[in-house]
């Protein structure tokens, strides 16, 4: 039998009457609800973990939700995110059990990689040239005054070099002279003169033969500083070195032909010969066969290539000609071949044979105190361009002789000089 009014049940006696009203006079909200303790769930077995499956590809931006997750994370961090463990990287925090988020590994920059190696190579090859300039200069014998020179002709367009080699046995052992046919004699004195024209219409390279008779003028004594007049001497003109040595020979260049002279280079016997060592020798065609014993030469006709000790024989001999003037022209010929072949990349290029050429050369040359090492490369530049299609070599004009000296033909020489003065092609033509 139901005793609640009719229309309730035992479900409005448990308390469920959300909504209706009650028989009490207390609120409804200020009843306690009964406590119903629910039962712990049975344990469940933990199921195994899932097969690993490849991981889906990562959406490419940030800020954009992955298209797969299982929901279950095993402790590894997908993708080239910075979380790591124990930090959150782009793609989630520690403990959310999210991917790392991250872009896929970059190719190497090859373009950045060439500039930094084309960078370092430049500067590399600046550092070597800067070094090389600066030890090459150090060594330049910067010994001749030229600001002793008095009376000077005035300049002309282009540069003069002059160019002298001596008979200096300085730095050579007994050996060294006894192999190279020298001799031991004391001092120096010119065994060869000539004046490299340098201008805007080509080389010209002027040989001065050492027998040419010429007139000692007035001048200052390098060492002394006293001026001695002139009387109207003649005399060899090696005999101008041998007297005062290259500040008397420039003067006395200067007087007897009226051409400006730039520059002074001097180079001895030793240094010679070991210039040609350093680049391999030098390849010569010789047109006829001599021997000289005094200098050492025995050459037969034909293409050959000489040693450092044939080649000072051959620019050397004097006795197997019947003039000086054809040693000369043997000395222009030799020593067009020898710029010739060592301005090649091979040696330039190559340091096992460019400081030893330029250690041998400089070790035993003589400049004046204004030269620098930029000039003297100009000078070995143009002596090489000699045998070009713009270069000319001959000897100074010369008119006859008289008591075994040479004697220049005035009105040649000055036309001569008049044209290497204006930079103009020379016409002249020597003996």
């Amino acid at each position: 039998m139901n005793d609640w009014p009719e229309g309730w049940t035992d479900d409005n006696r448990s308390g469920n009457r959300y909504g209706q009203g009650s028989a009490s006079d207390r609120p409804e909200g200020a009843r306690s609800m009964p406590h119903v303790q629910r039962r712990p769930a049975p344990p469940q077995q933990r199921p195994a973990p899932p097969r690993q499956r490849p991981v889906p590809q990562q959406p490419g931006g940030y800020g954009e939700a992955p298209e797969y997750d299982s929901g279950y994370n095993m402790g590894q961090v997908y993708g080239g995110g910075q979380g790591g463990r124990g930090g959150g990287g782009h793609g989630g925090g520690p403990g959310d059990g999210g991917y790392v988020q991250g872009r896929p590994g970059a190719a190497p920059d090859w373009r950045r990689r060439i500039k930094i190696g084309a960078l370092t190579l430049v500067v590399v090859v600046l550092a070597v040239s800067i070094g090389t300039y600066f030890w090459a200069d150090s060594k330049l014998k910067r010994e001749v005054d030229l600001s002793k020179v008095i009376e000077r002709p005035k300049s002309g367009d282009g540069t003069n070099y002059l160019i002298v080699g001596s008979d200096s046995r300085e730095g050579m052992t007994a050996e060294d002279k006894k192999n190279l046919h020298t001799g031991s004699a004391a001092g120096k004195r010119t065994d060869s003169m000539m004046i490299l024209h340098d201008g805007s219409n080509g080389p010209t390279l002027v040989s001065l033969p050492r027998d040419s008779n010429v007139e000692i003028p007035s001048f200052v004594g390098s060492d002394s500083g006293k001026k001695y007049e002139g009387k109207g001497r003649t005399t060899k003109l090696n005999a101008a070195y041998a007297e005062d040595g290259p500040e008397l020979l420039v003067r006395t260049v200067e007087f007897n032909t009226g051409l400006h002279i730039d520059h002074y280079v001097e180079i001895g016997f030793g240094g010679f010969a070991k210039i040609v060592d350093a680049i391999g020798g030098v390849e010569l065609d010789i047109p006829k066969a001599f021997k000289d014993k005094y200098s050492g030469a025995d050459f037969q006709a034909g293409k050959q290539t000489l040693d450092g000790q044939q080649a000072l024989a051959f620019v050397r001999t004097r006795h197997a000609f019947t003039s000086d003037l054809d040693r000369t022209k043997n000395q222009q010929k030799f020593l067009a071949a020898l710029a010739s072949q060592t301005a090649t990349p091979s040696t330039i290029i190559n340091p096992f044979k460019l400081y030893p050429t330029m250690g041998a050369g400089l070790d035993t040359l003589v400049v004046d105190k204004d030269m620098s090492l930029w000039d003297l490369g100009q000078m070995f530049f143009a002596m090489k361009g000699v045998t070009g299609g713009d270069g000319a070599s001959l000897n100074i004009p010369i008119s006859g002789s008289s008591g075994g000296n040479l004697l220049w033909d005035k009105a040649k020489v000055k036309q001569l000089v008049e044209q290497l003065n204006n930079d103009e092609k020379v016409t002249v033509t020597g003996s």
